[in-house]
């Protein structure tokens, strides 16, 4: 007798598993039947896997912040000169397409920042020496910002094509100097001016980012206490310019003792967290203003306990706990390392290791993953700034959504590595292209997913069922080309084949809208450059973006996903309850 065929829902238990709170991942499930039953008709003759797709539409399961994709600055950009560069109109329109975020000014040398009230100390030093083309170099910025478009009281400049030439060879120059800190672990210190926090945050402000400031938690007192006096300098100063910023305090404290030999545990560093919520409390500007931390790195068994020990002291004091997470070594990385299913799940596990500190002693605190990238030490050129990275980027912002965690933070979007979004001829790479796809069609409200499938010949012994990946959400406010109550789904097919897909239940004969992501170009995984719908993706010109234009498909059809794609599917007016309301 023939295998009865499950519907949407049903199958084994381990089906009901997965589909329990908590995950929208979509495993690609195989229901072997006798070896004399014969195809169905859902199947036909050519025996194609088919997925069948529903997702609860009446109340969502989890919800992320509006700001849930965000984007962080690495402080190296101070050390190679880039900041000078954060005026530049293509940064700005690049940046305002992410927008609404936060922008976190943070990284590996957060804790060798010294904030300077003065101008331009490069020029009270003098030349010739060292500083001398520095000096030259400055001036010529301060001079090309003279001619500003202002909008809104912004200041946005158009570099001329020779003074960009001149700091790319600077950057690259001071790229030796910043791989050769990377890899002794010995940070010099870098100034941050005045006129410096004035160009990072005319940036944020012009690109419609909220800044978040970490200041250095290394300067300590005898006793091991921070020293807050550098700190609330810069304190003062932004309270004096207005300038609205979040606060953090440290990057990465479990390094500490590999940077300097002196380690701060979590009672500690909590009590540093605390004195800076009493600083932020004496300045009228920013009494209310949030703080976030500690921003620790891999959960593991001793970091788990320095949180564990920060949570004590100071977890009410915090307005989000952090953390941050990177894939791989980046000196080890290959392309086919970004296509393991086994790489896209190690998240998952440091997901409830941190929830299961945080809710222990804060029930329900938020979470955020600050600073996450394809691989640690800066990345590697053509491939963590290639196509093959993106699903590790898509997955991780699926999964983090689904499980709970309420902002993500890129690192980094310019400059630092090749981790980032925008390359120094400031040109999008493809994870640009997919975060500016995901922030104009996915909205903060995160649905379950429910699927069923059906194969003729299953391949007993290969792991397939993770291959095939579907989030779903409702699709943005922000997005006026739909109605309220539509429905966005985002799909990772990882497999070296096709894959089909038929929407049922809420979804079933509805009009969609396609946006399939694919290389462009003949390096493949390894491009560069990304193609939507067959369209290479370029911007229009240094102020405009191009148009994310959608292919239409009939109600009811089979959803068809090319091998290795990312694929985002807009089902139009479901009119899903969950979807409708704010």
């Amino acid at each position: 007798m023939p295998c009865p065929c499950p519907g949407p829902g049903a199958g084994p238990p381990g089906l009901l598993a997965l589909l329990g709170p908590g995950l929208a991942l979509l495993a690609h499930l195989s229901f072997p039947c006798p070896a004399q039953a014969g195809p169905s008709p859902a199947q036909g003759a050519a025996g194609r896997t088919l997925i069948l797709l529903d997702v609860s539409a009446r109340s969502p399961l989890r919800l992320t912040s509006p700001n849930f994709l965000s984007l962080q600055l690495d402080p190296s950009i101070l050390h190679d000169g880039w900041l000078d560069f954060l005026s530049s109109r293509r940064l700005v329109t690049l940046a305002r397409g992410l927008a609404p975020a936060f922008l976190r000014f943070a990284g590996k040398r957060t804790d060798f920042v010294q904030f300077q009230n003065v101008k331009n100390p490069a020029k009270s030093r003098g030349g010739p020496g060292p500083d001398y083309y520095l000096k030259n170099y400055e001036d010529d910025i301060i001079r090309s910002d003279i001619a500003l478009d202002k909008q809104k009281g912004c200041k946005i400049a158009q570099h001329p094509d020779i003074m960009l030439e001149l700091q790319r060879e600077k950057a690259a120059q001071m790229h030796l100097v910043l791989l050769k800190e990377q890899f002794s672990n010995t940070y010099t210190n870098l100034t941050l001016t005045a006129r410096s926090l004035d160009k990072l945050y005319n940036f944020a402000d012009c690109s419609g980012l909220h800044l978040i400031f970490a200041l250095n938690a290394l300067r300590r007192n005898p006793n091991n206490s921070w020293n807050s006096s550098n700190a609330l300098s810069l304190l003062k100063y932004s309270a004096s310019k207005k300038y609205n910023i979040s606060w953090e305090l440290g990057n990465e404290p479990n390094n500490y003792r590999a940077l300097t030999g002196r380690a701060v545990n979590g009672t500690q560093l909590g009590k540093d967290y605390v004195q800076l919520k009493s600083l932020l409390q004496l300045i009228r500007t920013y009494s209310r203003a949030s703080l976030y931390g500690p921003n620790i790195g891999r959960p593991r068994k001793n970091v788990v306990s320095l949180l564990d020990g920060f949570m004590k002291v100071a977890g009410s004091t915090v307005d989000a706990v952090t953390w941050q997470h990177y894939y791989l070594d980046g000196r080890v990385a290959k392309v086919t390392d970004f296509l393991k299913t086994r790489l896209l799940d190690t998240l998952s596990d440091q997901i409830r290791k941190i929830q299961k500190v945080v809710n222990s002693h804060v029930p329900g605190k938020r979470i955020w993953l600050e600073g996450i990238g394809a691989t640690s030490e800066g990345g590697t050129t053509n491939l963590s700034d290639s196509y093959a990275a993106s699903f590790l980027w898509l997955n991780s912002l699926g999964m983090l959504a689904s499980q709970g965690i309420d902002v993500v933070i890129r690192h980094s979007f310019f400059d630092h590595g090749h981790n980032h979004l925008v390359d120094q001829n400031f040109n999008p790479l493809p994870d640009y292209w997919l975060s500016l796809l995901y922030k104009q069609l996915v909205g903060p409200r995160v649905l379950a997913v429910h699927v069923a499938g059906l194969q003729q010949k299953p391949r007993l012994g290969r792991v397939i069922r993770d291959k095939l990946r579907i989030y779903a959400h409702c699709t943005s406010y922000h997005n006026h080309n739909y109605v309220r109550g539509s429905i966005t789904l985002y799909i990772i097919n990882l497999h070296r084949s096709r894959k089909k897909i038929k929407l049922v239940g809420t979804l079933r004969d509805k009009l969609v809208h396609q946006y399939v992501l694919q290389p462009y170009g003949q390096e493949g995984l390894h491009s560069r450059s990304i193609q939507l719908n067959g369209q290479l993706l370029t911007m229009v010109d240094d102020g405009s973006l191009p148009h994310l234009k959608p292919r239409p498909l009939r109600p009811g059809r089979t959803l068809v996903i090319p091998p290795l794609t990312m694929s985002f599917y807009v089902v139009k007016n479901v009119n899903a309850l969950a979807c409708r309301y704010r």
